[in-house]
C-alpha cells in the first residue's frame, strides 16, 4: 500500500494540474507539473504521466523520476520531462516545477518577446525581466538546455512558440507564480495595444524583490542568496 505521504504528495500534483486549467492558465492536458520527493535536492521527483486527461489521472498514475533519469514503470512521464529533470538536477532551490501553455504568455512567447519591468510584480519571478527562450522542438535536450538558460537567475521563463515554466519552493508557489506570470503577460501584451510602456529601473526591481522577501511573498534569488552568507557569518 503506498504510503499517506507519499499518495498525498502524488494527489497534490494532479489537484494543481487541474487547478490550471481551472485558472484558464492552461489548456487540455498541454500543460504539465512535478514535485520533489521530498525537501532534499538530491531527492527524486513526481512529475505527470504522458497522454492521459487530468481528470482520469489517479496517484498511482504518477511517475516517479530519480535524478539519473531513470523512472518508475507505472506510466510513461510527461514529454517534457527531460526540462523538469535537468531544472530539478541544477536548481536545489527547486522544488515544484509548473509548465503552462496560457494564451497571454505564449503569445508573448510566439513573438519572442520577453517581458520587462513595466510592473513592479515582475520581481516576483526573481529580476527585472522574464526571459524568452530560443525555440526547440518540445521534449528534446536542446528545449532543456535553452530553457535552463532563460531560468538563470530567475523563476520563470517563457519558452519561444510553446508556452511558460514556472518553479517554486512547493507546487502552490510554483502555481501562483504561473498565474502572476500569465497575468503580467496579459497586462503587458494590452499594454503594448496602447503604446509603450515605462519600464521600472533595475535597481527599483531589486528594492522591490528585497521587500517581497521580507515581506514573506518570495524574494528575488539575490536577496535569498545575501540572507544565507549573512545567515552563515552569524
Amino acid at each position: 500500500m503506498m504510503p499517506t505521504k507519499e499518495r498525498a504528495l502524488r494527489q497534490e500534483v494532479i489537484d494543481t494540474c487541474l487547478k490550471m486549467n481551472q485558472l484558464g492558465i492552461n489548456q487540455g492536458t498541454s500543460g504539465n507539473a512535478s514535485v520533489r520527493v521530498s525537501e532534499d535536492p538530491r531527492s527524486g521527483f513526481f512529475i505527470t504521466p504522458s497522454a492521459i486527461p487530468y481528470e482520469e489521472i489517479r496517484p498511482e498514475d504518477i511517475v516517479k523520476m530519480e535524478l539519473d533519469g531513470t523512472h518508475s514503470d507505472n506510466r510513461r512521464p510527461s514529454s517534457e520531462w527531460r526540462f523538469h529533470l535537468d531544472i530539478m538536477r541544477h536548481r536545489p532551490d527547486c522544488g515544484a516545477i509548473v509548465h503552462t501553455h496560457g494564451m497571454f504568455a505564449t503569445t508573448l512567447a510566439c513573438l519572442r518577446m520577453e517581458i520587462p519591468a513595466f510592473h513592479y510584480m515582475i520581481a516576483q519571478a526573481g529580476g527585472p525581466t522574464i526571459r524568452c527562450s530560443d525555440y526547440a522542438t518540445f521534449g528534446t535536450q536542446e528545449l532543456s538546455d535553452t530553457a535552463l538558460e532563460a531560468l538563470e537567475g530567475r523563476r520563470a521563463c517563457l519558452l519561444a512558440n510553446h508556452g511558460m515554466i514556472a518553479i517554486g519552493p512547493t507546487l502552490k508557489k510554483a502555481l501562483a507564480l504561473a498565474l502572476e506570470v500569465e497575468t503580467l503577460a496579459g497586462m503587458y501584451w494590452r499594454a503594448l495595444q496602447v503604446g509603450k510602456p515605462v519600464i521600472l529601473p533595475d535597481d527599483e526591481i531589486e528594492r522591490v524583490g528585497v521587500k517581497f522577501g521580507t515581506m514573506g511573498y518570495g524574494a528575488v534569488e539575490k536577496a535569498t542568496a545575501t540572507k544565507k552568507r549573512k545567515g552563515r557569518a552569524a
